[in-house]
């Protein structure tokens, strides 16, 4: 599938479309230090700046899937909650993005602050909105402890659809796609780590997942989920294993901190901070690829 993004951040959608094997086509970050993670991770995409000064018409028709954290601090609990006249308020932006767009999914994430709002009134305009355009949408809220992550952090996540027609050249195209993708990933990473890659219940840390060894027989291994270039800690157990005082362990990636100065290290945090959890929609965008696989189009 091919994926761009919108107030991606630090890269968590752009992350977890990867671990699927699929194609980052465009981000947009209007943050400097953002800008500067995402194109060193991601030099062959497409970087926007500033989405208010942004035309997205020329990837219409051309994106699967359009995810997007648009700014949650006009809904927050931690904020003053001005809303829609908080000037961060950019739900309207993003809309239009997907207008000139027209992506066949949606994946939109926010703060749990939105739904109480003004009586819920920007949770109910935003389905809305996207209803008028012809998508289905199903909001839910998901944790990341859901994911064993070691802090609750629930958010609001927007999944929409809208069935346009696909040709079946079209869907044999991307599938060979995913395929290649799944196949680079395997060649690159391998066996090395141990993150496996699904929803466990028995307790473990681990993920169990399936990776293309071939482009198409696919093979069962336990394979990390984030390559090293993104993070050294493998596992979310134990954390944090150290004071953060005096520059011990402050669960701040290596990888991610090894691109900066120590001048940004506020700014690692503060990424941190509005980043979304990659193993919270890394399940989304698995269960997007699975209705694909199986619904009849």
């Amino acid at each position: 599938m091919r994926h761009g993004s919108l107030f991606t951040g630090i890269g968590g959608f752009d992350l977890a479309a990867e671990w699927m094997g699929w194609e980052n086509v465009f981000h947009c970050e209007w943050n400097e230090f953002g800008q500067k993670i995402l194109k060193y991770y991601w030099p062959k995409a497409i970087s926007y700046g500033d989405i208010t000064k942004t035309d997205f018409t020329i990837h219409r028709g051309d994106i699967d899937i359009l995810t997007g954290g648009f700014p949650c601090q006009p809904y927050s609990m931690a904020g003053k909650r001005k809303g829609k006249e908080d000037e961060r308020h950019l739900w309207p932006e993003m809309l239009r993005a997907i207008r000139e767009i027209q992506p066949r999914w949606i994946v939109g994430e926010n703060v749990p602050g939105i739904i109480n709002w003004s009586r819920g009134l920007v949770f109910n305009e935003v389905q809305t909105d996207l209803e008028t355009e012809g998508y289905k949408v199903f909001p839910v809220i998901l944790p990341a402890i859901s994911v064993n992550a070691p802090h609750r952090r629930d958010r609001i996540w927007f999944i929409a659809y809208n069935s346009m027609p696909i040709r079946t050249s079209e869907i044999n195209e991307r599938e060979k796609h995913q395929q290649n993708n799944r196949k680079r990933l395997w060649d690159k990473f391998g066996t090395n780590g141990n993150l496996r890659i699904t929803t466990n219940t028995n307790g473990n840390i681990g993920r169990k997942g399936r990776m293309y060894k071939d482009g198409q027989e696919e093979t069962e291994r336990y394979i990390s989920s984030c390559s090293p270039r993104y993070c050294e800690c493998r596992t979310w157990e134990n954390f944090p294993t150290q004071s953060p005082v005096c520059s011990r362990n402050d669960g701040i990636s290596a990888g991610l901190s090894g691109i900066t100065v120590s001048k940004h290290r506020n700014e690692s945090i503060k990424a941190y901070g509005n980043a979304i959890v990659p193993q919270v929609v890394y399940q989304i965008f698995k269960a997007i690829e699975d209705y694909e696989r199986t619904s009849t189009i």
